[in-house]
């Protein structure tokens, strides 16, 4: 619930179960004794750029048990004078103050038990099967990769073949086109001679030749 003008969180639901509670950029002055009923579990509390002017204010969040982190940066409470070390004596439960721990070491920048148990590991787990269908993927791509090669060769075959069988029909089809060619030359007699000759007759003329011999 950031930056949504909230001047209390009065109306606020039951939530046994919230462990993280953003109310950052409100309006907020007071009233912080409703979290305690509310979000009893509560680990981590963003009250930045609030209307809190005084420590006394946060004294109801010594009821959150469990509160590990508070954050006020932005609110005029952290104008006062040994702000942190009150903070610190005020709510004993505190690691982390505005980001930074008693010793002003800052905190991670993330911590597992407000952002869920076992994620990480879950995130392992998925991004090692996903490592594994990508190598299945590359398998098959694989594979369409080889039959596609060897039905090309199948089809280079298949055309080469197809192209002599048109060459040798286009030479028969030559062969024949310049016997024809030749024998348009002759005179009809001599083509007459000539196809009598290629069936094995002989010419009726040379027939009456040995006949008055």
């Amino acid at each position: 619930m950031i930056n949504v003008n909230l001047l209390s969180v009065s109306n606020l639901p039951k939530l046994n179960k919230l462990r993280k509670l953003e109310l950052s950029d409100n309006r907020i002055s007071g009233g912080l004794e409703v979290l305690a009923e509310r979000t009893p579990n509560l680990t981590h509390l963003n009250l930045s750029g609030n209307k809190i002017k005084d420590i006394n204010t946060l004294e109801p969040l010594k009821k959150l048990p469990n509160l590990h982190s508070l954050d006020l940066f932005n609110c005029e409470v952290t104008m006062l004078i040994n702000y942190r070390e009150s903070m610190f004596a005020l709510l004993p439960q505190l690691t982390y103050l505005d980001g930074f721990d008693a010793d002003d070491q800052e905190a991670p920048d993330s911590d597992p038990e407000a952002d869920g148990d076992g994620l990480d590991d879950e995130y392992d787990e998925n991004g090692e099967e996903g490592e594994e269908e990508d190598d299945d993927d590359e398998d098959e791509l694989d594979e369409e990769v080889i039959d596609d090669e060897e039905e090309d060769e199948d089809d280079l075959e298949g055309e080469e073949e197809e192209d002599g069988v048109d060459d040798e029909e286009e030479e028969d089809e030559e062969d024949e086109d310049d016997d024809e060619g030749e024998d348009a030359d002759l005179p009809q007699g001599e083509k007459r001679k000539r196809d009598l000759e290629d069936e094995g007759e002989e010419d009726p003329e040379d027939e009456e030749d040995e006949e008055d011999d």
